[in-house]
Protein backbone atom coordinates (compact mmCIF):
# COMPACT_ATOMS: atom_id res chain seq x y z
CA UNK A 1 0.00 0.00 0.00
CA UNK A 2 2.85 2.40 0.85
CA UNK A 3 4.46 1.77 -2.54
CA UNK A 4 1.17 2.24 -4.38
CA UNK A 5 0.40 5.52 -2.61
CA UNK A 6 3.89 6.79 -3.22
CA UNK A 7 3.79 5.93 -6.90
CA UNK A 8 0.46 7.70 -7.32
CA UNK A 9 1.76 10.82 -5.62
CA UNK A 10 4.92 10.87 -7.75
CA UNK A 11 2.92 10.48 -10.94
CA UNK A 12 0.60 13.26 -9.84
CA UNK A 13 3.49 15.60 -9.18
CA UNK A 14 5.07 14.83 -12.51
CA UNK A 15 1.83 15.10 -14.44
CA UNK A 16 0.75 18.45 -13.06
CA UNK A 17 4.07 20.31 -13.13
CA UNK A 18 4.11 22.92 -15.88
CA UNK A 19 7.61 24.28 -15.47
CA UNK A 20 9.00 25.06 -18.92
CA UNK A 21 11.59 22.28 -19.10
CA UNK A 22 9.13 19.69 -17.84
CA UNK A 23 6.68 20.67 -20.56
CA UNK A 24 9.33 19.91 -23.14
CA UNK A 25 9.99 16.39 -21.88
CA UNK A 26 8.38 13.33 -23.35
CA UNK A 27 6.08 11.35 -21.00
CA UNK A 28 8.75 8.67 -20.65
CA UNK A 29 11.39 11.18 -19.65
CA UNK A 30 9.12 12.99 -17.21
CA UNK A 31 8.08 9.88 -15.28
CA UNK A 32 11.28 7.81 -15.42
CA UNK A 33 12.12 6.30 -12.03
CA UNK A 34 15.56 6.76 -10.54
CA UNK A 35 15.07 4.24 -7.72
CA UNK A 36 13.99 0.63 -7.40
CA UNK A 37 10.56 -0.04 -5.87
CA UNK A 38 10.25 0.72 -2.19
CA UNK A 39 10.89 -2.43 -0.13
CA UNK A 40 7.82 -4.07 1.32
CA UNK A 41 7.30 -5.31 4.85
CA UNK A 42 7.40 -3.92 8.35
CA UNK A 43 9.01 -0.65 9.34
CA UNK A 44 12.34 -2.22 10.27
CA UNK A 45 12.57 -4.04 6.95
CA UNK A 46 11.96 -0.81 5.03
CA UNK A 47 14.46 1.17 7.11
CA UNK A 48 17.26 -1.40 6.74
CA UNK A 49 16.92 -2.64 3.16
CA UNK A 50 20.55 -2.43 2.03
CA UNK A 51 19.91 -2.40 -1.69
CA UNK A 52 17.27 0.29 -1.57
CA UNK A 53 19.18 2.70 0.65
CA UNK A 54 22.38 2.10 -1.30
CA UNK A 55 20.44 3.24 -4.37
CA UNK A 56 19.26 6.31 -2.48
CA UNK A 57 22.83 7.08 -1.37
CA UNK A 58 23.97 6.85 -4.99
CA UNK A 59 21.84 9.92 -5.77
CA UNK A 60 24.11 12.12 -3.64
CA UNK A 61 27.61 13.41 -4.32
CA UNK A 62 29.29 14.22 -1.01
CA UNK A 63 32.73 15.37 0.08
CA UNK A 64 35.25 12.67 1.02
CA UNK A 65 36.93 15.07 3.48
CA UNK A 66 34.80 14.10 6.47
CA UNK A 67 31.81 12.12 7.68
CA UNK A 68 29.17 14.84 7.64
CA UNK A 69 26.81 14.39 10.58
CA UNK A 70 25.85 18.08 10.51
CA UNK A 71 23.03 17.82 8.00
CA UNK A 72 20.71 19.94 10.13
CA UNK A 73 22.25 23.16 8.78
CA UNK A 74 20.76 22.58 5.35
CA UNK A 75 20.12 19.52 3.24
CA UNK A 76 22.42 18.59 0.40
CA UNK A 77 20.61 18.46 -2.94
CA UNK A 78 20.45 15.04 -4.54
CA UNK A 79 22.16 14.90 -7.93
CA UNK A 80 18.90 15.03 -9.95
CA UNK A 81 17.80 18.10 -8.01
CA UNK A 82 21.21 19.73 -8.30
CA UNK A 83 21.21 19.15 -12.06
CA UNK A 84 17.76 20.68 -12.30
CA UNK A 85 18.92 23.70 -10.31
CA UNK A 86 21.90 24.19 -12.60
CA UNK A 87 19.66 23.92 -15.66
CA UNK A 88 17.13 26.38 -14.26
CA UNK A 89 19.92 28.79 -13.29
CA UNK A 90 21.23 28.70 -16.86
CA UNK A 91 17.74 29.17 -18.30
CA UNK A 92 16.85 32.10 -16.05
CA UNK A 93 20.21 33.77 -16.68
CA UNK A 94 19.77 33.32 -20.42
CA UNK A 95 16.11 34.38 -20.66
CA UNK A 96 16.44 37.02 -17.93
CA UNK A 97 13.67 39.60 -17.72
CA UNK A 98 11.82 38.16 -20.70
CA UNK A 99 11.16 34.98 -18.72
CA UNK A 100 10.72 36.72 -15.37
CA UNK A 101 8.06 39.11 -16.66
CA UNK A 102 6.20 36.74 -18.96
CA UNK A 103 6.30 33.22 -17.52
CA UNK A 104 7.66 33.09 -14.00
CA UNK A 105 4.42 33.94 -12.18
CA UNK A 106 2.65 31.06 -13.90
CA UNK A 107 5.44 28.59 -13.17
CA UNK A 108 5.65 29.77 -9.55
CA UNK A 109 1.91 29.25 -9.26
CA UNK A 110 2.25 25.66 -10.46
CA UNK A 111 5.05 25.03 -7.95
CA UNK A 112 2.82 26.47 -5.24
CA UNK A 113 0.03 24.04 -6.16
CA UNK A 114 2.42 21.09 -5.99
CA UNK A 115 3.71 22.20 -2.61
CA UNK A 116 0.21 22.68 -1.25
CA UNK A 117 -0.79 19.19 -2.36
CA UNK A 118 2.33 17.68 -0.80
CA UNK A 119 1.81 19.30 2.61
CA UNK A 120 -1.96 18.88 2.59
CA UNK A 121 -2.94 22.55 2.36
CA UNK A 122 -4.87 24.71 -0.07
CA UNK A 123 -2.68 26.86 -2.36
CA UNK A 124 -4.28 29.95 -0.82
CA UNK A 125 -2.98 28.93 2.62
CA UNK A 126 0.71 29.05 1.72
CA UNK A 127 3.20 31.69 0.59
CA UNK A 128 6.84 31.17 -0.35
CA UNK A 129 9.54 32.68 1.84
CA UNK A 130 13.33 32.54 1.93
CA UNK A 131 13.19 30.05 4.78
CA UNK A 132 11.42 29.20 8.01
CA UNK A 133 13.09 32.08 9.84
CA UNK A 134 11.54 34.68 7.56
CA UNK A 135 8.16 32.94 7.69
CA UNK A 136 8.15 32.77 11.48
CA UNK A 137 9.38 36.33 11.99
CA UNK A 138 6.51 37.55 9.81
CA UNK A 139 3.96 35.41 11.67
CA UNK A 140 5.18 36.49 15.12
CA UNK A 141 5.66 40.14 14.24
CA UNK A 142 2.45 40.30 12.25
CA UNK A 143 0.20 38.61 14.82
CA UNK A 144 -2.24 41.39 15.71
CA UNK A 145 -4.44 39.91 18.46
CA UNK A 146 -2.16 40.97 21.30
CA UNK A 147 -2.97 43.79 23.72
CA UNK A 148 -0.84 45.48 26.38
CA UNK A 149 -0.69 43.27 29.46
CA UNK A 150 -1.12 40.00 27.55
CA UNK A 151 1.58 37.34 27.83
CA UNK A 152 3.48 35.34 25.21
CA UNK A 153 5.35 32.10 25.92
CA UNK A 154 8.34 30.23 24.55
CA UNK A 155 10.85 27.67 25.86
CA UNK A 156 14.62 27.22 25.98
CA UNK A 157 14.63 24.77 23.05
CA UNK A 158 13.04 27.21 20.61
CA UNK A 159 15.21 28.66 17.85
CA UNK A 160 17.25 31.75 18.75
CA UNK A 161 15.83 34.03 16.04
CA UNK A 162 12.30 33.12 17.07
CA UNK A 163 13.09 33.87 20.71
CA UNK A 164 14.36 37.29 19.59
CA UNK A 165 11.10 37.90 17.73
CA UNK A 166 9.04 36.93 20.78
CA UNK A 167 11.16 39.22 22.99
CA UNK A 168 10.58 42.05 20.48
CA UNK A 169 6.85 41.82 21.14
CA UNK A 170 7.42 43.41 24.55
CA UNK A 171 8.19 46.75 22.90
CA UNK A 172 6.02 46.30 19.81
CA UNK A 173 2.83 45.07 21.51
CA UNK A 174 3.40 45.91 25.19
CA UNK A 175 3.13 42.28 26.30
CA UNK A 176 4.84 40.26 29.01
CA UNK A 177 7.35 37.77 27.61
CA UNK A 178 7.72 34.51 29.51
CA UNK A 179 10.41 31.88 28.92
CA UNK A 180 10.36 28.44 30.54
CA UNK A 181 12.58 25.38 30.38
CA UNK A 182 11.93 21.88 29.07
CA UNK A 183 12.82 19.34 31.77
CA UNK A 184 15.53 16.72 31.41
CA UNK A 185 15.08 13.85 30.91
CA UNK A 186 12.50 15.02 28.41
CA UNK A 187 9.85 12.31 28.56
CA UNK A 188 6.54 12.78 26.79
CA UNK A 189 4.67 13.21 30.07
CA UNK A 190 7.26 15.67 31.40
CA UNK A 191 7.08 17.80 28.25
CA UNK A 192 3.28 17.91 28.30
CA UNK A 193 3.33 18.81 31.98
CA UNK A 194 5.81 21.63 31.37
CA UNK A 195 3.50 23.22 28.80
CA UNK A 196 0.43 22.57 30.94
CA UNK A 197 2.03 24.35 33.91
CA UNK A 198 3.36 27.24 31.82
CA UNK A 199 -0.09 27.92 30.40
CA UNK A 200 -1.77 27.56 33.80
CA UNK A 201 0.74 29.81 35.55
CA UNK A 202 0.30 32.57 32.98
CA UNK A 203 -3.45 32.85 32.37
CA UNK A 204 -3.09 36.03 30.30
CA UNK A 205 -1.13 34.16 27.62
CA UNK A 206 -2.41 34.79 24.10
CA UNK A 207 0.44 33.46 21.94
CA UNK A 208 2.69 30.40 22.28
CA UNK A 209 5.78 29.71 20.19
CA UNK A 210 6.20 25.98 19.71
CA UNK A 211 8.92 24.02 17.90
CA UNK A 212 8.10 20.70 16.26
CA UNK A 213 11.67 19.33 16.16
CA UNK A 214 14.21 21.18 18.28
CA UNK A 215 17.32 22.30 16.41
CA UNK A 216 19.20 22.07 19.72
CA UNK A 217 18.49 18.51 20.87
CA UNK A 218 16.29 16.91 18.21
CA UNK A 219 13.41 16.55 20.67
CA UNK A 220 10.10 16.05 18.85
CA UNK A 221 7.32 17.89 20.61
CA UNK A 222 3.82 16.35 20.86
CA UNK A 223 2.48 19.27 18.86
CA UNK A 224 -1.15 18.24 18.45
CA UNK A 225 -1.60 17.69 22.19
CA UNK A 226 0.12 20.94 23.16
CA UNK A 227 -1.82 22.89 20.54
CA UNK A 228 -5.08 21.43 21.84
CA UNK A 229 -4.36 22.47 25.43
CA UNK A 230 -3.39 25.95 24.21
CA UNK A 231 -6.54 26.27 22.11
CA UNK A 232 -8.67 25.28 25.11
CA UNK A 233 -7.27 28.35 26.92
CA UNK A 234 -7.77 30.68 23.96
CA UNK A 235 -4.05 30.68 23.11
CA UNK A 236 -2.84 30.73 19.51
CA UNK A 237 0.25 28.77 18.50
CA UNK A 238 2.94 29.77 16.01
CA UNK A 239 4.75 26.57 15.07
CA UNK A 240 8.37 26.30 13.97
CA UNK A 241 8.40 23.34 11.56
CA UNK A 242 11.81 24.14 10.10
CA UNK A 243 13.21 20.70 10.92
CA UNK A 244 10.14 18.50 10.82
CA UNK A 245 8.56 18.30 7.37
CA UNK A 246 10.68 15.93 5.30
CA UNK A 247 12.23 14.40 8.41
CA UNK A 248 8.81 13.29 9.72
CA UNK A 249 5.87 12.22 7.56
CA UNK A 250 2.80 14.36 8.27
CA UNK A 251 0.25 16.72 6.76
CA UNK A 252 -0.26 20.20 8.15
CA UNK A 253 -3.79 19.36 9.32
CA UNK A 254 -2.32 16.72 11.65
CA UNK A 255 -0.72 19.47 13.74
CA UNK A 256 -3.81 21.39 14.80
CA UNK A 257 -1.96 24.71 14.38
CA UNK A 258 -3.09 27.68 12.29
CA UNK A 259 0.26 29.44 11.84
CA UNK A 260 3.35 27.51 10.71
CA UNK A 261 6.77 28.29 9.24
CA UNK A 262 8.46 25.62 7.10
CA UNK A 263 11.83 25.10 5.44
CA UNK A 264 12.29 23.46 2.05
CA UNK A 265 16.10 23.52 1.98
CA UNK A 266 16.61 21.20 4.94
CA UNK A 267 14.85 17.81 4.84
CA UNK A 268 13.05 18.29 1.51
CA UNK A 269 16.40 18.90 -0.22
CA UNK A 270 15.46 21.94 -2.32
CA UNK A 271 18.03 24.68 -3.03
CA UNK A 272 19.04 26.96 -0.16
CA UNK A 273 16.77 29.95 0.26
CA UNK A 274 13.35 28.31 0.10
CA UNK A 275 10.68 27.99 2.74
CA UNK A 276 7.04 28.81 3.15
CA UNK A 277 4.45 30.25 5.49
CA UNK A 278 1.17 28.51 6.29
CA UNK A 279 -1.87 30.39 7.57
CA UNK A 280 -5.02 28.31 7.96
CA UNK A 281 -8.13 29.35 6.09
CA UNK A 282 -10.10 31.89 8.08
CA UNK A 283 -7.09 33.14 10.08
CA UNK A 284 -5.45 35.46 7.55
CA UNK A 285 -6.87 38.64 9.10
CA UNK A 286 -5.02 37.87 12.36
CA UNK A 287 -1.64 38.41 10.66
CA UNK A 288 -0.83 41.92 9.41
CA UNK A 289 0.29 42.53 5.86
CA UNK A 290 4.08 42.79 5.56
CA UNK A 291 4.91 46.48 5.84
CA UNK A 292 1.40 47.30 4.53
CA UNK A 293 2.15 45.42 1.28
CA UNK A 294 -0.01 46.47 -1.68
CA UNK A 295 1.37 44.11 -4.35
CA UNK A 296 -1.27 41.55 -3.41
CA UNK A 297 -4.83 42.01 -2.12
CA UNK A 298 -5.28 42.04 1.65
CA UNK A 299 -7.14 38.71 1.42
CA UNK A 300 -4.16 37.01 -0.29
CA UNK A 301 -1.58 35.32 1.98
CA UNK A 302 1.18 36.54 -0.32
CA UNK A 303 0.58 40.06 1.03
CA UNK A 304 2.01 38.77 4.34
CA UNK A 305 5.44 38.32 2.72
CA UNK A 306 7.48 40.92 0.85
CA UNK A 307 10.95 39.53 0.12
CA UNK A 308 11.81 41.42 -3.03
CA UNK A 309 13.28 39.65 -6.06
CA UNK A 310 13.15 35.87 -5.70
CA UNK A 311 15.77 33.27 -6.52
CA UNK A 312 13.89 32.19 -9.63
CA UNK A 313 15.93 29.05 -10.24
CA UNK A 314 15.55 27.79 -6.67
CA UNK A 315 11.78 28.01 -6.80
CA UNK A 316 11.66 26.42 -10.26
CA UNK A 317 13.66 23.48 -8.88
CA UNK A 318 11.15 22.80 -6.10
CA UNK A 319 8.91 20.47 -8.19
CA UNK A 320 11.91 18.20 -8.80
CA UNK A 321 12.78 18.14 -5.10
CA UNK A 322 9.17 17.37 -4.16
CA UNK A 323 8.97 14.60 -6.73
CA UNK A 324 12.13 12.96 -5.41
CA UNK A 325 10.88 13.32 -1.83
CA UNK A 326 7.71 11.51 -2.85
CA UNK A 327 9.59 8.87 -4.83
CA UNK A 328 11.86 7.97 -1.92
CA UNK A 329 8.75 7.95 0.24
CA UNK A 330 8.00 10.38 3.09
CA UNK A 331 7.30 7.55 5.54
CA UNK A 332 10.34 5.60 4.35
CA UNK A 333 12.52 8.68 4.93
CA UNK A 334 11.18 9.03 8.45
CA UNK A 335 11.84 5.35 9.18
CA UNK A 336 15.34 5.47 7.74
CA UNK A 337 16.39 8.61 9.61
CA UNK A 338 15.03 7.27 12.90
CA UNK A 339 16.86 3.97 12.27
CA UNK A 340 20.14 5.81 11.69
CA UNK A 341 19.59 7.76 14.89
CA UNK A 342 18.84 4.64 16.89
CA UNK A 343 21.81 2.83 15.33
CA UNK A 344 24.37 5.05 17.05
CA UNK A 345 22.33 6.09 20.09
CA UNK A 346 21.63 2.52 21.23
CA UNK A 347 25.37 1.87 21.53
CA UNK A 348 26.36 5.30 22.83
CA UNK A 349 23.95 4.93 25.74
CA UNK A 350 26.17 2.10 27.01
CA UNK A 351 29.13 4.45 27.49
CA UNK A 352 29.26 5.76 31.03
CA UNK A 353 30.47 9.25 30.14
CA UNK A 354 27.94 9.92 27.36
CA UNK A 355 24.57 11.54 28.11
CA UNK A 356 22.00 11.26 25.30
CA UNK A 357 19.50 14.12 25.52
CA UNK A 358 16.69 12.85 23.30
CA UNK A 359 14.48 10.04 24.62
CA UNK A 360 13.83 6.75 22.83
CA UNK A 361 10.08 7.00 23.37
CA UNK A 362 8.05 6.56 20.18
CA UNK A 363 7.30 9.91 18.62
CA UNK A 364 9.82 11.86 20.71
CA UNK A 365 12.81 11.60 18.36
CA UNK A 366 13.40 11.60 14.61
CA UNK A 367 16.83 11.69 12.97
CA UNK A 368 18.52 14.38 15.08
CA UNK A 369 19.87 13.74 18.57
CA UNK A 370 22.31 15.59 20.83
CA UNK A 371 24.66 14.41 23.56
CA UNK A 372 26.88 15.68 26.35
CA UNK A 373 30.12 14.27 27.72
CA UNK A 374 30.80 14.01 31.43
CA UNK A 375 33.13 16.70 32.71
CA UNK A 376 32.50 19.06 29.78
CA UNK A 377 30.24 21.87 30.86
CA UNK A 378 31.08 25.11 29.06
CA UNK A 379 30.46 26.35 25.52
CA UNK A 380 34.23 26.41 24.98
CA UNK A 381 34.42 22.75 26.04
CA UNK A 382 31.97 21.84 23.29
CA UNK A 383 33.60 24.08 20.73
CA UNK A 384 36.82 22.14 21.40
CA UNK A 385 34.94 18.84 21.22
CA UNK A 386 33.54 19.67 17.78
CA UNK A 387 37.09 20.39 16.60
CA UNK A 388 38.37 17.17 18.17
CA UNK A 389 35.71 15.04 16.54
CA UNK A 390 36.41 16.69 13.19
CA UNK A 391 40.21 16.74 13.27
CA UNK A 392 41.01 13.56 15.20
CA UNK A 393 38.14 11.31 14.14
CA UNK A 394 36.97 12.75 10.82
CA UNK A 395 33.40 13.35 12.03
CA UNK A 396 31.65 16.69 11.53
CA UNK A 397 29.10 17.73 14.18
CA UNK A 398 27.99 21.06 15.62
CA UNK A 399 27.83 22.64 19.07
CA UNK A 400 24.42 23.77 20.30
CA UNK A 401 24.02 26.22 23.17
CA UNK A 402 20.94 27.69 24.82
CA UNK A 403 19.72 24.47 26.46
CA UNK A 404 18.89 25.21 30.11
CA UNK A 405 21.12 22.45 31.47
CA UNK A 406 24.09 23.32 29.31
CA UNK A 407 25.58 23.06 25.81
CA UNK A 408 25.67 19.88 23.79
CA UNK A 409 26.75 18.35 20.47
CA UNK A 410 24.12 17.77 17.77
CA UNK A 411 24.31 14.78 15.43
CA UNK A 412 22.24 14.96 12.24
CA UNK A 413 22.53 12.05 9.78
CA UNK A 414 21.10 12.23 6.27
CA UNK A 415 19.71 9.78 3.75
CA UNK A 416 23.19 9.34 2.29
CA UNK A 417 24.63 8.42 5.71
CA UNK A 418 25.82 4.81 5.96
CA UNK A 419 26.09 2.63 9.05
CA UNK A 420 29.87 2.72 8.67
CA UNK A 421 29.78 6.51 9.06
CA UNK A 422 28.00 6.13 12.37
CA UNK A 423 30.41 3.40 13.46
CA UNK A 424 33.13 6.04 13.29
CA UNK A 425 31.12 8.32 15.57
CA UNK A 426 30.48 5.49 18.03
CA UNK A 427 34.18 4.65 18.14
CA UNK A 428 34.99 8.28 18.86
CA UNK A 429 32.41 8.49 21.63
CA UNK A 430 33.69 5.29 23.18
CA UNK A 431 37.19 6.74 23.37
CA UNK A 432 36.08 10.19 24.52
CA UNK A 433 33.43 9.03 26.95
CA UNK A 434 35.80 6.78 28.85
CA UNK A 435 38.80 9.08 28.68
Amino acid sequence: MLHANRRGFVMGLMATASITAVKAQTPTQATARSLPPLPAGEAQAIATDRGYWAAVRSLYTVTPKTVNLENGYWGIMADPVRSEYQAKTDMVNRENSYYARSQFDGDAGEARKLLAAAVGAAPGEIAFTRGATEALQLLIGGYNKLSPGDSVLFCDLDYDSMQYAMNWLKDRRGVNVVKFNIPEPATRDAVLQAYREALANHPKTKLLLLTHVSHRTGLVMPVAEIAAMARARGVDVVLDAAHSWGQIDFKVADLGVDFVGFNLHKWIGAPVGLGFMYIAKGRLADIDRAMADEDWPADDIRSRVHSGTSNFAALLTLPKALALHAEIGPKAKELRLRYLRDYWVSRAREFKGVDILTPDQPGMAAGITSFRLAGRTTPDDYKALVAQLRDSYGVLTVRRTGVAKGPCIRVSPALYTAEADLDRLVSALKALGTA
